[in-house]
């Protein structure tokens, strides 16, 4: 592989591997790809077979639970306590919120800090439908869904930070 004047390297291979922490990426015309991290600004596709990398320490850097990803929590003000579930693309920022009172309403009227139970989903539309499905659901249930991960009713918000 040579390295082209405008900081292009050329692929000779016809399989190129991108390491999955690498950025998002586009294919484009003429079988090029481009690999466009975060904050990295927008990249152009060529036709010829060239392939633009730009380091995935070009953009900000956040782990897996800082990025905008759905998630649905249940919330607990003790073991068998008063529970609340909801729903948030940001768990580390809203589970922070409600531990400090910055939220007005049920977690701080009730003291519901403790982190139980939280899933991760692939959209907001399926989160939104899992949590409304879960406050539907009687208590024993919910108990059960906690209980199956975090038999002691532990804190996971250690887990997030």
């Amino acid at each position: 592989m040579g390295e082209s004047p405008a900081g292009r390297t050329r692929v000779r291979s016809p399989l190129n591997v991108i390491p999955a922490k690498a950025g998002i990426q586009k294919a484009g015309v003429g079988r090029t790809l481009n690999v466009i991290p975060a904050k990295a600004g927008i990249q152009q596709t060529g036709v010829s077979r060239t392939l633009n990398v730009i380091p995935a320490n070009a953009g900000i850097q956040k782990t897996w639970m800082e990025l905008k990803q759905p998630f649905v929590y249940i919330l607990a003000s003790q073991r068998n306590g008063t529970l609340y579930t909801g729903v948030t693309s940001d768990l580390s920022k809203r589970i922070w919120e409600h531990k400090n009172d910055l939220i007005e309403g049920f977690t701080k009227k009730y003291g519901v800090h403790r982190l139980v139970y939280y899933e991760f989903h692939n959209d907001m539309a399926t989160a939104i439908t899992r949590e409304k499905q879960i406050k539907k659901w009687r208590r024993a249930w919910k108990v059960e869904l906690i209980e199956h991960d975090n038999p002691d009713w532990r804190d996971r918000w250690d887990e997030l930070v």
